[in-house]
C-alpha cells in the first residue's frame, strides 16, 4: 500500500507539475495578449471581474497551480527524508508498541528513487543493532520493520533462545567493538522484569541485551519451545545457524517468540532496504474490547512518555 501511495504522490506531482508548466509557456502568454488587446481598446485598466470573463484561466490549471508547491514538498520529504509509518502489530514489543507512529529515515542506507527504488545515491550501511524497515522479501508490497542483527559475511547461532554472532572481520582484525573475531561471541543479556508483559496469558520476561556497540531490550517467552522446524534451512548450515550472504542482512524482531523475521524466511537483500526507523512521534492506546461502544481502532488513550528517539 505505501508503494501504490509512493507512485500516486509522483504521479500527482509530475501532472500538475506538467499542467503549470504547459500553461505557463503556452496558454498564460496567451490570456495576456487577449488582455493587452482589450485594454488598448477600453483605453485603460480592466478590473478583475472583466479581465477573468475576457481570458478565463482554466480550472484545472488553477488547481494545478494551488495544489503542486504542496504535492511538491510532500512528495520529496516523504520520498528521500523522511517517511512515517504506523506499527502493526508486537513483533517489536517492547522497543516498539502496537499504536506507535514512528519516522523512518529514508536517506538512512541510500537515495532511492521512489517508483523503481533504483539507488541514486549510495550513503551508508546498517549498523549491527539499527531498527530497519524494509520491503519483506517474499512479498514486496508489504513493509517491515525488524533489528538488523548480522551484518554481510556475519555468522548467526539462535540456540535455547540466546544469540551467537561470529562478525565478519577485515584480515588481520581480532575484534569488531566488544565482539572477538574468528569466534562465536555469546550476546550478553540481563534479565529486567517477568510480570510487565504478556502474551496467551503466559508471562514474558524482559531482558537487556548487550548487542555491541548498543544495547536494547528484548522479551522472551521462557514456556515457549523454539520452532526450529520452521526456521529457515540454509544450505551446509544446521538448523539454528545462518551465514550472511553478501549484501543481505539478518532481521529479527525484539519480541523474540513472537516475531517472524530471518530465522523463517531467510535474508533481507540491500535493494530492499527502506530506512532507520528514528523518533515516535505518536503513540496512541487500543483498548477497545468487543464489548465496548467504540470499534477497537478508536484510541483510548495517549502515551506520551513514549515520544522520542528510538533505540
Amino acid at each position: 500500500m505505501a508503494g501504490y501511495f509512493s507512485i500516486f504522490l509522483v504521479l500527482l506531482t509530475l501532472g500538475s507539475g506538467l499542467i503549470w508548466l504547459i500553461d505557463h509557456l503556452v496558454y498564460a502568454p496567451k490570456r495576456q495578449q487577449r488582455l493587452a488587446l482589450a485594454q488598448s481598446s477600453a483605453g485603460g485598466e480592466l478590473d478583475e471581474e472583466t479581465a477573468a470573463l475576457i481570458a478565463p484561466e482554466p480550472g484545472i490549471t488553477e488547481t494545478a497551480k494551488s495544489i503542486f508547491p504542496m504535492i511538491a514538498a510532500i512528495t520529496i520529504f516523504r520520498s528521500f527524508i523522511f517517511e512515517p509509518f504506523q506499527i502493526p502489530s508486537g513483533s517489536m514489543m517492547p522497543t516498539l508498541l502496537v499504536g506507535d507512529f514512528i519516522l523512518v529515515q529514508k536517506y538512512a542506507y541510500g537515495i532511492k528513487d521512489p517508483v523503481w527504488r533504483s539507488q541514486l545515491v549510495d550513503v551508508d550501511e546498517p549498523a549491527r543493532g539499527d531498527i530497519v524497515v524494509f520491503k519483506y522479501p517474499l512479498d514486496e508490497r508489504i513493509d517491515y520493520i525488524k533489528r538488523a542483527i548480522g551484518l554481510p559475511g556475519d555468522k548467526i547461532v539462535y540456540r535455547n533462545k540466546h544469540l551467537y554472532i561470529q562478525p565478519k572481520c577485515a584480515e588481520g582484525e581480532t575484534q569488531q567493538g566488544e565482539m572477538l573475531c574468528n569466534e562465536y561471541n555469546k550476546v550478553d543479556m540481563e534479565i529486567i522484569n517477568s510480570d510487565e508483559f504478556k502474551q496467551d496469558g503466559m508471562d514474558l520476561v524482559r531482558l537487556d541485551e548487550s548487542l555491541s556497540p548498543m544495547s536494547h531490550n528484548i522479551l522472551i517467552n521462557p514456556q515457549l519451545l523454539e520452532m526450529k522446524g520452521r526456521y529457515y534451512q540454509q544450505s551446509g548450515t544446521r538448523s539454528d545457524e545462518w551465514v550472511v550472504p553478501a549484501d543481505h542482512y539478518f532481521m529479527m524482531g525484539d519480541n523474540r517468540d513472537n516475531s517472524q523475521d530471518s530465522r523463517f524466511w531467510g535474508f533481507v537483500p540491500k535493494e530492499n532496504l527502506v530506512g532507520k526507523a528514528v523518533f515516535i512521534w505518536m503513540s496512541f492506546e487500543f483498548e477497545n474490547g468487543p464489548d465496548d461502544i467504540l470499534p477497537g481502532w478508536v484510541p483510548t488513550g495517549v502515551r506520551f512518555e513514549r515520544l522520542g528517539n528510538i533505540q
